[in-house]
């Protein structure tokens, strides 16, 4: 194996989740990090999106946020984002991270232990 990865390795999570505006998803990421749930998250502004709502096509502007976080801190994560998440049904997707560079993983497990 490759020093700089770790194969099938899921315990370290990334999860996506838009935002309407960029205040919103500031609130939403320095929360996550404060309170432990996210080691990192990432905004990125002025996204297009066009989905589905109640039979309709939308188009919105929009601010992805990219949360470094792990499979123990997901649950909370999520109900977290959904407390504080203005959408009626927020995306909250999670993808398990397979590969990565073994200290960053040990460090997203760091930021985000509940034991620190």
């Amino acid at each position: 194996m490759h020093p700089d990865s770790i194969e099938g390795h899921s315990e370290v999570l990334l999860v996506f989740c838009t935002c309407p505006d960029e205040k919103t998803a500031a609130k939403i990421a320095e929360a996550l990090v404060v309170e432990r749930l996210a080691a990192c998250v990432n905004r990125l502004p002025g996204l297009t999106s066009a989905y589905l709502w109640q039979g309709k096509v939308e188009r919105d502007t929009e601010t992805l946020l990219l949360i470094k976080t792990t499979n123990a801190r997901f649950e909370a994560l999520r109900m977290r984002l959904c407390a504080l998440h203005p959408y009626e049904l927020p995306e909250v997707i999670a993808i398990p991270v397979t590969k990565g560079l073994p200290a960053y993983l040990r460090w997203v497990t760091a930021c985000t232990s509940v034991d620190v």
